[in-house]
């Protein structure tokens, strides 16, 4: 399985069959994405950062809602976990999902802001990469985001959601997330391999850099 980051939310995921993308990331975020071909696209919420269908090419799927999906050999599970924008617009739809992808389990937490709740934990710990926002803003910083991997325990965490040289959005830097994790230094790489034997056995922090960087 591969795993790019393309920017902001949204992430490639190459299965052997099938490929997924997250979040499509519209060009006001900064990152400029391109046409993008895949079977399934996950929506985590409404907001125009994290559904830009117009980057999205071929004969796709579009799951933004919570439930059990099977789709081209991939197991989707959505959950539901809202989030709290500000004060004025109050709680605002959020999926988080965990997707079973020849035999690895990644989840992708969306615009989570809130640490999961005990019932969260139960669905969404345990995934062998877990991408979670970090910057603050709409989602987790880096203090949450750092308590929250604690308590999914998941192998590999992939940071997403905080400053870059592109980023439009009022974030965070990664340095804050990196430290909190006791990971500070780490370098970008271009992309994520991993197969089920090369999953590490501790909790480990990989930084992708977003395609262009």
């Amino acid at each position: 399985m591969e795993i790019t980051w393309l920017g902001h939310a949204c992430f490639r995921i190459r299965g052997r069959d099938t490929t997924v993308l997250t979040d499509p990331c519209p060009p006001t975020t900064g990152y400029r994405i391109g046409r993008v071909t895949a079977d399934l696209v996950t929506v985590s919420n409404d907001g125009p950062e994290s559904n830009y269908r117009q980057a999205v090419t071929g004969d796709t799927k579009f799951i933004e809602a919570a439930g059990e999906y099977e789709i081209g050999g991939v197991l989707i599970s959505g959950a539901r976990t809202d989030r709290a924008a500000n004060e004025d617009e109050g709680r605002v739809r959020n999926i988080a999902f965990v997707m079973d992808i020849d035999d690895i389990i990644v989840c992708h937490l969306g615009s989570i802001s809130q640490v999961p709740s005990t019932d969260d934990v139960e669905r969404l710990s345990g995934a062998d990469v877990l991408l979670v926002p970090v910057g603050g803003g709409r989602g987790l910083d880096a203090v949450r985001a750092a308590e929250t991997v604690n308590l999914l325990e998941p192998r590999l965490v992939i940071p997403m959601q905080f400053k870059t040289d592109a980023a439009t959005g009022e974030l965070d830097p990664l340095d804050r997330f990196l430290k909190e994790m006791g990971a500070e230094g780490k370098q970008p790489e271009p992309k994520l391999s991993v197969t089920r034997s090369t999953i590490p056995a501790n909790t480990t922090v990989l930084v992708l850099g977003y395609r262009g960087q």
